[in-house]
């Protein structure tokens, strides 16, 4: 039998080699073999349909995309060498591969817009937009482009319907859940990450729904399960030879928790281990979004060992605070129903129309000081600082 390489199978059917690849490793060309590093294609092989470029429709739910998602988990999931994290590119075999490392590594050094252009070179590859769509809602938030964000939702949320494979959905439940800590809203993120169950993910996948769960711990004050969750994640997570992007997060979030717990020492101790494992490639954006949870710890820490980036970090960190602060207005304003429970939702809305508290409390048989408290926590889930910017949310949210 006559075989033709993937390059003369694409000039020959007009479409690029990276949906043949994608066809290859479904099984969806009959007769393919793969000798070491090349795949050869029977010559008189015909063109597959391909599902995922009919119109805007959601691709079938199928064990082929199951399949693909697995297959691109553990490719994409391997060590950065410590010594050389870009060489992680030389050693992919594919393109699609390489998109989603290269969208890691400029997320990592605040390259926002390279991160959105490998992220808009994904359209038509299922497998791998799924398993790059967290890292480009990180990005657009730090960038404050809530447009961007509004779009990978909904490309999200369409992956959620019942008739979806439990791997596929859970992947894109794990993308949402990552907007969801992000913009400390605990209510939003799924049973399953809450509990704990990975079941539906692929092994490579369960040190980062662990450090998501981890944020999702503190993003409700349970501090010492953030510091334990963060602390099995990296058991998992961190090998001698290579290091990954969540090793670097599990790290800091380490250092968060026990900053919160007040034990100062150990919170340096993890910032410093994350530092040295980051900042000698030039990943400034870990320690840029979190220079305010510090206290000041970071600036210290970097003049201490790093004094060469302080600049970058602080400079990155002073950027994105203001647009991270511009997405979460408008995410809360489309989710507030979702940020607070329906008590909190029916007492802020009183609250908004300058109903008096005593009034209120009367209402809901509790005292004016629980009343005042249960505000304080509202305010704090809003990031807000009382009933006037309450109302921005709260009475637009019930317009809309």
């Amino acid at each position: 039998m006559d075989y033709i390489t993937v390059g003369e199978a694409a000039k020959k059917w007009g479409v690029s080699g990276r949906s043949i690849t994608y066809h290859l490793k479904a099984g969806r060309i009959p007769g393919a073999v793969k000798k070491g590093k090349l795949w050869l294609i029977p010559s008189n092989a015909e063109r597959p349909s391909d599902k995922r470029r009919c119109g805007n429709a959601l691709p079938e739910p199928s064990s082929s995309l199951s399949a693909d998602m697995s297959y691109v988990s553990a490719s994409a999931a391997r060590l950065m060498p410590a010594h050389n994290p870009n060489a992680i590119l030389n050693s992919l075999e594919e393109d699609r591969l390489r998109l989603i490392c290269e969208a890691e590594l400029s997320y990592l050094r605040g390259d926002f817009v390279r991160v959105m252009y490998c992220f808009d070179q994904t359209t038509g590859d299922e497998a791998v937009r799924l398993r790059t769509c967290p890292i480009a809602i990180a990005a657009a938030i730090s960038r404050g482009d809530y447009h961007t964000y509004a779009k990978i939702d909904i490309y999200l949320k369409r992956y959620r319907t019942a008739g979806t494979d439990s791997e596929i959905r859970a992947a894109a439940e794990l993308a949402l859940a990552a907007a969801a800590v992000s913009m400390v809203a605990p209510n939003m993120v799924h049973d399953w990450l809450k509990a704990g169950d990975f079941s539906a993910l692929p092994s490579q996948e369960r040190p980062n729904a662990l450090y998501l769960r981890a944020k999702y711990f503190y993003s409700i004050g349970q501090f010492d399960t953030v510091l334990a969750v963060a602390q099995t994640a990296l058991t998992l997570s961190s090998q001698e030879q290579g290091v990954t992007m969540t090793d670097i997060y599990l790290h800091i979030t380490c250092a968060v928790a026990c900053c919160a717990l007040k034990r100062k020492e150990e919170a340096k101790h993890w910032l410093l281990s994350a530092m040295r494992l980051a900042l000698p490639h030039g990943f400034i954006t870990p320690f840029a979004e979190l220079v305010s949870e510090f206290g000041g710890m970071v600036e210290v820490c970097l003049e201490q060992e790093f004094p060469d980036y302080r600049n970058a970090v602080i400079l990155q960190w002073r950027n994105t605070v203001k647009n991270w602060i511009s997405f979460h207005n408008q995410f809360t304003k489309d989710n507030i129903t979702l940020i607070l429970s329906l008590r909190e939702s029916q007492l802020a809305l009183l609250v908004a129309r300058h109903v008096p508290y005593a009034e209120i409390a009367k209402q809901h048989c509790i005292s004016v000081g629980r009343l005042k408290n249960i505000m304080l926590e509202i305010y704090e889930k809003l990031h807000i600082s009382g009933r006037d910017e309450l109302a921005q949310y709260i009475i637009i949210g019930e317009k809309a």
